[in-house]
């Protein structure tokens, strides 16, 4: 695929995964615990790609712990992001997951040597901003952080370090390494499921069935997009794109929820798209190794 389209894949996956509430909040409300929710979902997907996997084996010997560590990272960050969502307020996880951008910026200048230039370190501190007046930061985002707060933070410095790994690797194929990422959410929460004593059971109705399609068809799909797309962008500059989720989690809830936006709320949202189109209008060549 050209990489020109890099940036409109990246922004569609985004909105998809800001969509992400619509069918976990629906999946557990037909009587379908949030751990069994994201077992089925991420051991499914991560099944579906398996032999894609095995079929790159060879362009992994080398680089195992690379693709041990895509694993580790993607795979938290999924659980993490995923068990948030269902326990959690949609718009609270998403503000405080969106401290990514302040992650992948770091990042991508300490690993990658992608040092930011002046619009880049702008769109940042713009979409920080647009977050912090989401969430009313200056009263409430610090005011007793509980577990969900910082599981939505850790999935987002997870992420971004995933997203750096997927650009350190970009010559490696695709299909394995949102596979590793598939597996790795999988056998994480299959292990906290084994040690963690759980009274639920699965709905007898077909929503198990859905968790499934929700793994193989929405999940695989959106992960794909973004993964692909922080391959072919620099990591500021995908990590900026991807902060869409928070204006599609944020109209999305307030849409379905019938909750009105306060004028603090549509403020935000317009400095976190601003943001965003600053960073897809861009020129694709690579950031300047200097703060010029």
């Amino acid at each position: 695929m050209n990489r020109k389209f890099a940036v409109p894949v990246l922004f569609i996956s985004s909105i998809g995964w800001g969509l992400s509430w619509l069918p976990i909040k629906s999946l557990t409300q037909s009587g379908l615990d949030g751990i069994h929710l994201v077992l089925i979902a991420f051991t499914s997907a991560g099944l579906l790609l398996l032999p894609a996997l095995w079929i790159q084996r060879s362009h992994w010997q080398s680089r195992l712990h690379l693709l041990l560590a895509i694993a580790v990272f993607g795979g938290f960050a999924n659980l993490a992001f995923q068990i948030a969502m269902v326990h959690g307020n949609v718009v609270r996880v998403m503000i405080l997951f969106y401290l990514l951008p302040v992650w992948s910026v770091l990042g991508g200048w300490y690993f990658l040597q992608e040092r930011p230039d002046r619009l880049r370190i702008f769109a940042m501190i713009l979409s920080l901003m647009g977050a912090a007046m989401i969430l009313n930061v200056d009263s409430t985002t610090f005011a007793g952080l509980n577990t969900i707060d910082l599981l939505a933070i850790g999935s987002g410095f997870a992420l971004a370090m995933n997203n750096i790994l997927f650009r350190k690797t970009a010559e490696q194929p695709l299909a394995g390494k949102v596979s590793a990422m598939f597996i790795g959410c999988a056998l994480l929460i299959g292990s906290y499921v084994l040690v963690t004593p759980t009274t639920a059971s699965l709905p007898d109705n077909m929503t198990p069935y859905y968790a499934i399609l929700y793994g193989v068809m929405f999940l695989s799909l959106i992960t794909f997009g973004t993964q692909w797309g922080v391959t072919q962008l620099e990591a500021g500059r995908a990590s900026l794109i991807i902060v869409m989720e928070l204006v599609a989690a944020v109209v999305s809830v307030a849409i379905f929820t019938e909750l009105s936006l306060t004028f603090r709320e549509v403020v935000g949202a317009v400095m976190v798209l601003t943001a965003a189109i600053l960073e897809g209008w861009r020129d694709p060549e690579p950031v300047k190794k200097s703060i010029a």
